[in-house]
């Protein structure tokens, strides 16, 4: 999806810099970083090729955009309130604020009518009663992505005490348990938001007994439509998306409920080209010079 992006700014013209967030600096009022010329083509070996990085500060640049991945510790944090230094003079997609205080497991908090039965917490007690009352749960930490370490636990599994001891050694944080849904060895949808608006939903079929969909993970994406159910949390996520200044985000759900909305570095606009012949890398731009 990154790629896309960049390919389609070079297309319209636009000067494209890469930086990465590690290496910003605040100096004097200035966010810098060593900003290097990037090009893209997909039909070459390598796909990209980065000119010689100077040391330039942001606030010279039209636009910012911010895409980095989980997971969401400190320097992330950092990052944000870095960039955050830039507004409103420049434009950042997304705004580093609206992402620091969106993280994907819990911005949905604030839509919890649309979420499967869940609980966050690192108690036992909590955490047993609560696998108590369903078939199966999924355990997954909060600030992860992509699929990575998210557990599946039949009822009385004795193995659920093993990663609560073994997570409590490791981290602080609570993680978050949720309902088995079984809808997921169908499919799972992503939908693409760009400005507020939805401009694709694919699915992605978990591959052979797989509970993760993730296409990082072996899910193939395939067309699909939205349910009733599912058009009515868009509509209820839009106004939000919209005027948190959360241009691009890949909202997912499972059946008839919503299990995270992604904001860092959202993906999923390669396969909505595949499956669709859509552009929506050229979405994202008209929406962002039209915010200009």
């Amino acid at each position: 999806s990154t790629l896309m992006l960049i390919e389609e700014a070079e297309a319209r013209g636009h000067h494209v810099l890469f930086y990465e967030a590690p290496h910003l600096t605040w100096r004097a009022g200035e966010v810098i970083a060593p900003l290097a010329p990037i090009s893209v083509d997909m039909n070459a070996t390598p796909v990209w090729k980065l000119g010689e990085a100077k040391p330039t500060a942001l606030h010279e640049m039209d636009v910012v955009l911010m895409r980095q991945d989980p997971p969401f510790h400190m320097a992330y944090i950092t990052a944000t309130h870095l960039l955050e230094q830039l507004l409103p003079d420049v434009a950042v997609w997304n705004n580093p604020t609206s992402v620091r205080n969106a993280p994907e497991k819990l911005s949905i908090l604030g839509f919890a009518h649309y979420m499967p039965p869940t609980i966050i917490s690192r108690d036992s007690t909590q955490i047993h009663a609560f696998a108590a009352e369903h078939e199966a749960i999924v355990g997954k930490p909060l600030y992860g992505f992509g699929g990575r370490s998210v557990y599946k636990f039949a009822a009385g599994d004795s193995n659920l005490d093993t990663l609560i001891e073994q997570w409590s050694e490791l981290s602080p944080e609570p993680l978050m348990w949720q309902a088995f849904l079984p809808e997921v060895a169908a499919e799972d949808k992503r939908i693409l938001f760009i400005n507020g608006e939805v401009a694709a939903v694919f699915g992605r079929v978990p591959e052979g007994s797989s509970i993760r969909a993730n296409m990082r993970v072996g899910g193939t994406p395939k067309q699909t439509e939205l349910s009733a159910k599912q058009k009515e949390i868009c509509n209820a996520l839009s106004p939000f998306l919209k005027e948190k200044g959360l241009m691009l985000a890949g909202v997912d759900v499972i059946g008839d409920y919503l299990t995270e909305i992604n904001v860092t570095s959202p993906t999923g606009l390669r396969a909505a080209q595949k499956l669709y012949n859509l552009n929506l890398a050229a979405t994202f731009w008209d929406a962002v010079e039209a915010n200009q």
